[in-house]
């Protein structure tokens, strides 16, 4: 998730998981300490985070790889580890970006997680850092649908409609063109859970409660990605908390379930 204000999110579409089940963790005694990608694949388990960003930091300053990687990796620590710990995470998954950018510019990765570290940042630490990083992460989504429009399903797109709800009318923002933004996210990808979710609260603080619940519904019967479960089931799992907060029809409430294919 990219967050921004509070409850700028964004669900991350750039993980995988071992031997093809989604959300597990595995054991420490099956992973190498030297292989930061298998380390990634168990990111459910933060320590197996920890590990990943360590091996990534000790060559991101010449390796756009490194970079990117300890960026995308340092924003799920920032969500996940523990509370004294997530400011020292998300500031250096943004250090991280800006290297991927320096050293490779014309590529979407370290834009986006550039934007995402600087946004998780902004949400947990309120008012001020929210003003601080609002232009440079609209710019930053925007680098990445300029270099490639499709990119993880749009999901520049879609944060870029999240960020015009969060931000005020004054500063660029405006529901409308979230709105805008978000449905031509899902006119090209209709199961993109980000967009849907992120379309639920816009029409919802509309007073649109039913397209919310609707919209809810969509997320939650969208198949979960094995390559992408931890960030889907987290989603997924904050989607069913808010259908049924906006309440209607329980037998509507569907459970997050994983892709058989």
């Amino acid at each position: 998730m990219i967050t921004f204000g509070g409850s700028f999110r964004i669900a991350l579409c750039l993980a995988l998981t071992l031997a093809g089940v989604p959300g597990a963790s595995v054991s420490q005694s099956v992973l190498k300490a030297d292989d930061a990608e298998a380390l990634y694949r168990d990111r459910a388990n933060i320590e197996s985070a920890k590990g990943a960003a360590a091996l990534w930091s000790a060559s991101m300053a010449s390796d756009f790889d490194s970079a990117w990687k300890l960026a995308r990796i340092t924003y799920w620590i920032g969500k996940h580890a523990p509370n004294s710990e997530r400011r020292p995470a998300l500031e250096r998954g943004i250090a991280a970006g800006e290297t991927a950018v320096r050293l490779m510019p014309d590529r979407p990765e370290g834009h986006f997680w550039l934007a995402a570290d600087m946004g998780a940042l902004a949400e947990s630490s309120g008012i001020r850092d929210g003003l601080k990083y609002r232009g440079r992460i609209k710019s930053e989504l925007e680098r990445v649908m300029a270099i490639d429009p499709d990119w993880q399903e749009d999901s520049a797109g879609a944060a870029l409609g999240q960020w015009y709800f969060e931000v005020p009318r004054l500063f660029g923002g405006g529901r409308a063109k979230a709105e805008e933004r978000l449905r031509y996210v899902l006119s090209r990808f209709p199961q993109s859970k980000t967009a849907l979710s992120f379309l639920a609260d816009v029409v919802a603080a509309d007073g649109r409660l039913d397209e919310a619940r609707s919209l809810l519904v969509r997320e939650l019967a969208a198949p979960v990605d094995p390559d992408l479960a931890p960030e889907d089931l987290d989603s997924q799992k904050a989607a069913a908390d808010r259908r049924k907060k906006l309440g209607g029809n329980p037998d509507l409430v569907l459970e997050p379930r994983h892709n058989q294919n």
